[in-house]
Order: structure tokens, then sequence, then C-alpha cells
């Protein structure tokens, strides 16, 4: 099988992300994750697993079907990720392992469902691993809890119980935002527009009444794309990592994003970077400088992001990123209400839950790495602003 055909195969399941493609195992190889591609048939017996252990070479174990025959009448698929502990000790094979934004399949089907999980849970325990992390998009609800936009999902819900009764364990490690605020782009400019909330649209008009343009970038904008965003986190608290694996991303990804920069009498003031699979559009990166912020840069980038997604072919607009908590204290709450004025609607997901096969190292485990994350954390803000300063 090809790293293509990788891709295509799991673009046909619901919820494909991008987090489970080709490409995002390949970026996570740069940085120590070995990946594991699972896939999921129906058979003469129920369903049954094959591992393809290499996409690119087309290695598979279990009965070895041809890659023509695997792409067909998939059910469910799961990139698994596995980076090893202790490295430096050859005695010692412990592992962590993360399905980021899986298994896909069908949640509905509680036969398949068994299934899927019984089976992970036995990978988990046959790689000796300390935990399985895994947050596939199992919906809870629509629109805020406790608003009359509310609207709950009895399948997600009853998911999230059976998890709990099968052993596996909410997570205190969220790696992925849990909820975001999902737009719908298929529509007309008039009607994007539209469902804008009144300032957010005035705000769109803005931009382009004070000279502002957009236009899509290349590799060559990847450095000053970069410093822009090292600026923001520094500006606006968050942490990032260095220009390398940025660039490694925007590189992987060449053929599944652009960069949409804006720009006022040729100085460049703001971007977004887009990323793109199977119908939707991500919205992973923005940045901006403190220069011509009056001019509203961001409000004009997205109704463009809304554009661009729709001219090539996708239908939804993840924006990435909602609340855990819906209230003035999260520290999504300004980014939250800047997305929700562009007419998006929140989606509510399952997040993350680990299975711990090992449950006295996944104490000790979850223990200590919190610490270690802190430091490295601090570590990485203060080596920004170094960068930064230079």
């Amino acid at each position: 099988m090809k790293p293509n055909e990788w891709n295509d195969l799991i673009a046909g399941l619901p919820e494909a992300h991008l987090l489970q493609t080709y490409e995002w195992s390949q970026l996570k190889a740069h940085y120590g994750w070995q990946p594991f591609y699972l896939v999921w048939k129906r058979g003469q017996h129920g369903f049954e697993i094959i591992e393809i252990v290499d996409v690119q070479s087309g290695v598979q174990s279990g009965e070895n079907p041809q890659p023509s025959q695997v792409a067909q009448d998939v059910d469910a698929a799961a990139l698994i990720l596995r980076k090893n502990v202790l490295r430096r000790d050859p005695l010692v094979r412990l592992c962590i392992l993360y399905c980021p934004k899986g298994p896909l399949l069908r949640w509905d089907d509680q036969v398949l469902r068994k299934r899927i999980l019984d089976d992970l849970q036995g990978f988990a325990r046959q790689q000796r691993a300390i935990f399985l992390k895994m947050d596939p998009d199992v919906v809870l609800g629509k629109g805020i809890p406790g608003a009359e936009s509310d609207m709950p999902d009895q399948v997600g819900l009853a998911i999230e119980t059976e998890l709990g009764l099968r052993g596996w364990k909410y997570s205190d490690e969220q790696i992925q935002f849990k909820n975001t605020v999902m737009l719908n782009v298929s529509a007309s400019d008039e009607e994007l527009l539209g469902g804008m909330k009144q300032k957010t649209r005035y705000n769109v008009r803005l931009g382009s009444k004070k000279g502002l343009t957009v236009r899509s970038g290349n590799a060559q904008d990847w450095p000053l794309l970069y410093r822009m965003y090292a600026e923001t986190s520094v500006r606006d608290g968050f942490v990032i990592r260095d220009q390398a694996y940025y660039q490694t991303v925007w590189q992987i990804f060449a053929d599944k994003s652009v960069p949409l920069i804006a720009e006022l009498d040729g100085e460049v003031v703001a971007a977004v970077y887009l990323f793109y699979f199977a119908g939707r559009a991500y919205y992973l990166y923005g940045m901006s400088r403190d220069a011509h912020r009056d001019k509203m840069p961001n409000y004009l980038l997205q109704f463009e992001a809304m554009r661009w997604a729709r001219q090539n072919g996708c239908q939804v607009y993840d924006l990435w990123g909602a609340p855990d908590e819906f209230n003035e204290g999260d520290s999504l709450w300004g980014v939250f209400r800047f997305k929700e004025g562009l007419g998006g609607i929140v989606r509510r997901t399952l997040g993350a839950w680990d299975f711990a096969p090992q449950p006295l190292l996944y104490q000790i485990y979850t223990k200590v790495m919190p610490r270690v994350l802190d430091i490295m954390r601090a570590r990485g803000k203060r080596q920004t602003r170094q960068n930064l300063d230079n």
C-alpha cells in the first residue's frame, strides 16, 4: 500500500481527520514516534484486523491481502504512534501509545465498536505499553452546555459511560482540544457574511476598506511566518516549538496546506496557516504583528480562509479549539468569542482517554510527566524570547 492509498482509505471513514493521515505519521516519526497502521474489515467470521506495518513498502501482517483489497469495504482504521520510554536501557521495553483523533469508525455500531476497543486494549498489552491514549471525534453534543443551542448526543454520552466501564480513564493530559468551533463553508459569500455577528461582519469589511489585501504564501515565506508566530506566542503567552519543527510540518504537508497572508501596502501584518483533508479545512496556526491591529486583519483573513476552503472542495472549516469550560475564566474565552462571531457552531467531543495495562507505572508516569512538561514549557518560552531578541 502506498502513502496515498492510506489517505484514500481513511478519507472514506466517518470523521476522517488530518491527524490520522500518513503525513502526520511521518511528522511524528521525525521526532521519535513509530507509526502503526491498523485496518479492520468485515470477513466471514466477523471483523478481521489487518496490521499494516509499513505503508510505504506495503508489508502487511494478518491474512496478507493485496493492497487493492485492503482499500475495499474497510470498516475501521487507526494510526497509532508508539514512543519508547527509558530508551537508553535495552533491557526495559516500555512505551506509550497514542491514537490521535482516532480510531475512525462508525461509533454507533456496537459490534464493531466492541471489536475495535478489544483490539486496541490487546494491542496495548502486546506492546507492553504504560498506556494507550486516544481522542476520537466522538461527539458528546453541539452548542454551549446549558444554553438554548445545547444539543446533547446520546450515542456519544453512552460511549463515554462505556469507556469508563471498560477501564478507560479520562486523561489528565489532553493533547488536542476536545471542543472546537465548526463552520459550514459550502454557502455563498453573502451567506457566510450573513451568518456572522454584526460586529464581526463590520470588522471583515473594515479591513478591505482600510487597504488590507490577502495572498497565498509559499515556502519563501516560512522564515517570516515563523518569526511572526514567535512574536504572537510571546505577546499572548503560549508555548511554541522551534523553527525547524514548523518548517518540517509545512514541508511534509505542502500539498495539504496553505498560508494566507494579510498585507498593508506590501507589509505583512498577519497570517493564518490552513490545512485540509477529506473535505475539512483546519485553522492550526494564526499569527499577527502589533502594527496595524486597528485594521482588524484577522477578521478579513478568516473570511478569506472560509472562501479558500470552499473553493478547494471543503464543506466544513474547523477553527481548532474552544474552551473546556464555557465561562470567562477559561483561558480560551477571548479566542472563542472571536470564533463564535464568525458564525460557527460549538462541537463538544469525548476528549482523550487512557487505557493503562500497567496501572502502577501509569500512576508514576502521570505524576512525573506534568512536572517535566511544565519545566519544558517554561524553557520553551524563554528560548523563544531569546531567539526574537537575537
